[in-house]
């Protein structure tokens, strides 16, 4: 519990710290967000906000990752997986901010482009896990366990491609995507702990500690976004330790913002292309809020709480299982 208190506070200070210096590096080169033409209105004055922010995220992460593994003897090669898998995504997403600020735009990588590269990145953790562990082909919790063999690879490609895909969609709103992992990843540093998988505990650690660093940049106001660098990355990074520390399960409680934003996207669509009627106002659904005249604070705090209620859930049906007691 210790290190995860250390790694917690590590990836947090590291993040305060490089936040300056990037920040002002962004505005220096007026490297800003492009806002699209169909977003809420009140989103219009976001445009130029200094992007990218989720380079020195995931710097802070990985040193403070590191260091806190070091110091807990826990540099394995499980550890240099899960720190690849997040450096990869990251590269994935920097060539979407990079391709939409070179075009002063917001079209990045084409959708199928992009859905490669993850399915790709997400075939790194997946291979480790079934050539390294003798339960790999099957989900558990608690007692309950379905073994999926040969076709848990494909579950694994989409569990981490969809936690990338998810956290990407839920960031739209000022602080929305830090605030909500902050929970997400505390929940999955906790059950990481208790189910024997200290490396995931310990990067979980890190990312909610640098996360609640960078909150302090892109709270509202925000003076910095993470980008497609940031949300890419950490998404992807939630569904790899969920998937190598077995708890793919309750991902689903543990990102239960994330699986609601994926949902109203994929509702509204399907209502669309069907029916020629919308669901929503907007999706992803925190848009809506903004256009039933919630303020973006209002929302995010709301989100954020969610994410609490069901990160805490999470933890303790973890408990139960394992417990007999369910």
């Amino acid at each position: 519990m210790i290190m995860l208190a250390v790694a917690f506070l590590l990836g947090m200070i590291l993040c305060l710290l490089f936040g300056v210096p990037y920040i002002d590096f962004l505005k220096k080169h007026m490297i800003g967000q492009y806002v699209k033409d169909c977003a809420p209105e009140a989103h219009a004055k976001k445009q130029g906000t200094p992007t990218t922010g989720g380079i020195f995220i995931i710097l802070a992460i990985i040193l403070g990752a590191i260091i806190t593994l070091a110091m807990a003897q826990r540099l394995s090669t499980e550890a240099f997986i899960i720190l690849l898998t997040l450096l990869f995504y990251t590269f994935a997403g920097f060539q979407d901010d990079y391709i939409k600020l070179k075009g002063k735009g917001n079209d990045g990588l084409t959708p199928r482009g992009k859905l490669l590269r993850q399915i790709a990145i997400a075939m790194l953790p997946t291979l480790y896990l079934m050539m390294t562990k003798t339960n790999a082909g099957d989900v558990q919790i608690g007692h309950y366990v379905l073994h999926l063999g040969w076709f848990y690879p494909v579950f694994s490609v989409f569990v981490i491609t969809g936690a990338s895909n998810a956290y990407n969609l839920t960031d739209g709103l000022d602080g929305l995507a830090a605030s909500t992992g902050i929970f997400s990843f505390a929940a999955c540093a906790l059950i990481g702990l208790f189910s024997g998988y200290p490396e995931a505990a310990i990067v979980s650690a890190a990312v909610a500690g640098a996360l609640a660093g960078f909150l302090k940049y892109n709270k509202p106001k925000a003076q910095v976004f993470m980008g497609d660098t940031g949300s890419l990355a950490i998404g992807g990074l939630l569904g790899t330790v969920a998937v190598l520390g077995k708890f793919e399960v309750l991902l689903i409680l543990i990102a239960g913002v994330f699986v609601m934003e994926t949902l109203s996207v994929i509702i509204q669509v399907t209502s669309f292309k069907t029916t020629g009627k919308r669901v929503f106002k907007m999706a992803p659904i925190h848009h809506h809020f903004e256009l039933c005249d919630w303020s973006e604070k209002k929302i995010v705090c709301v989100f954020a709480l969610v994410s609490a209620i069901l990160s805490a859930s999470a933890l303790i049906l973890y408990i139960l299982f394992n417990r007999g007691i369910i």
